[in-house]
C-alpha cells in the first residue's frame, strides 16, 4: 500500500504497549515508523493533564490498561512507580534511532518485567537490556532529537500517546497528517488505511465544520 504512519510514543505510556501488541491488526504492508516523544511538553502544550495525575482517574486507567493488555495476550505488570521520569530513557531511544523491535523491549522492561528506567541503576539495566550505550542519555544529539520528535509532534497535532500520525495530501487542523490517539482508534485506522476517502463522506465529512459552542475557561 505504501502507506507510512507515525507511532508517537512515551515509555510512560502502558496503552502504547498495548498498542505496539496490535500492531498486526493494521493492513499489511503499512510502514510503521516510531517516533519518540516526551508526554509532559505535549501535555503542557494543550494545557492538559495526563490520566495518572488525575486522582480520581489514576486507579481506573490502571486497570483498564491491564484489562485492555490482557485482551491483547500481555500478562502485564507495572512498575513500583507511575508515573516516573522517562526522560533519560527516552534520550537514549531517540539517540538510539530505535526501531520497532528495540521499543518493544523498551516496553517489556517497564510493563513485562515491571521495572521504572528513573534512576542510574535500572537506567543502565534499561541500557543493557536494548543493547544501547547508557551513555545515550547524556550526548547533546540524543536531547535534540528527542526534543526535535517532541516540537514535531506538536506541530502535528499529537495532544497525547500513543498516537499515530497518518500523512494525507489534505489539510487537517492546519498540517497534512491525520491523527489517531490511543488504543480505541485503532479500528478506525485500519478502516481509514484501507479506504482514502473514508473521511471524505457523511457522516466524516460534515464534522469539520462544527463550530464550539461554549468554551470553559479552566
Amino acid at each position: 500500500m505504501g502507506q507510512t504512519v507515525d507511532f508517537y510514543y512515551d515509555l510512560i505510556s502502558p496503552f502504547a504497549h498495548v498498542a505496539l501488541a496490535r500492531l498486526a491488526e493494521l493492513p499489511s504492508g503499512v510502514d510503521i515508523r516510531p517516533v519518540p516523544v516526551l508526554l509532559g511538553p505535549i501535555l503542557s502544550h494543550w494545557g492538559q493533564k495526563g490520566p495518572a495525575e488525575i486522582t480520581a482517574k489514576r486507579l481506573h486507567t490502571y486497570r483498564l490498561a491491564v484489562f485492555l493488555g490482557q485482551q491483547s495476550g500481555l500478562e502485564m505488570r507495572f512498575p513500583p512507580r507511575h508515573p516516573f521520569n522517562s526522560l533519560a530513557a527516552m534520550r537514549i531511544l531517540a539517540g538510539g534511532k530505535a526501531d520497532l523491535a528495540i521499543v518493544r523491549r523498551a516496553f517489556d522492561f517497564i510493563f513485562l518485567e515491571g521495572r521504572a528506567p528513573d534512576n542510574e541503576d535500572d537506567l543502565a539495566a534499561f541500557a543493557a537490556y536494548l543493547g544501547l550505550p547508557v551513555s545515550l542519555a547524556q550526548e547533546d544529539d540524543s536531547k535534540a532529537a528527542l526534543r526535535a520528535n517532541t516540537d514535531q509532534a506538536i506541530a502535528a497535532g499529537v495532544f497525547g500517546v500513543p498516537s499515530f500520525g497518518l500523512s494525507t495530501n489534505e489539510m487537517t487542523a492546519g498540517v497534512g497528517v491525520e491523527m489517531f490517539w490511543g488504543v480505541d482508534a485503532m479500528p478506525m485506522l485500519k478502516a481509514r488505511l484501507n479506504d482514502s476517502g473514508f473521511f471524505a463522506r457523511d457522516p466524516y465529512e460534515a464534522l469539520v465544520s462544527i463550530e464550539i459552542g461554549v468554551k470553559r475557561k479552566i
